[in-house]
């Protein structure tokens, strides 16, 4: 089972894969000029560690809060990847992780802790 985690809160843009075995993550500088990217970063780091998104079981997206266009725009790739290959898409929250320990997301959606309907996203203030 591989999960891709998409999470753009503050001031960089994590994508993350983790499977049974093993975890990849890269990280990429959050700003207006990445956001045109945001795709782009996705797939390559995808290429890059030779995984195919219908190799991709669930994937996990930071509602927030977080900056505006950041949430909005992970938010929104994160939808559209999982309508169009039919993957299970759940959200989670800024507050539901310390730091960038992507293993505890996969506990809380083990539990059901997670936002398996709706993907809203939260805002900062």
């Amino acid at each position: 089972m591989k999960n891709l985690i998409i999470d753009a809160k503050y001031e960089k843009i994590f994508f993350s894969v983790i499977t049974e075995a093993q975890s990849y993550t890269t990280s990429y500088i959050n700003s207006r000029e990445n956001f045109d990217k945001f795709l782009d970063f996705l797939l390559s780091f995808l290429k890059t560690h030779k995984i195919e998104l219908k190799d991709i079981e669930k994937i996990f997206v930071n509602q927030g809060p977080g900056k505006l266009s950041s949430i909005r725009t992970s938010i929104s790739i994160a939808k559209a990847i999982a309508l169009s290959k039919n993957i299970s898409l759940i959200g989670f929250k800024t507050t539901d992780i310390e730091g960038n320990n992507y293993e505890k997301i996969l506990k809380l959606e083990k539990k059901n802790l997670l936002n398996k309907g709706l993907i809203k996203p939260y805002y900062s203030s």
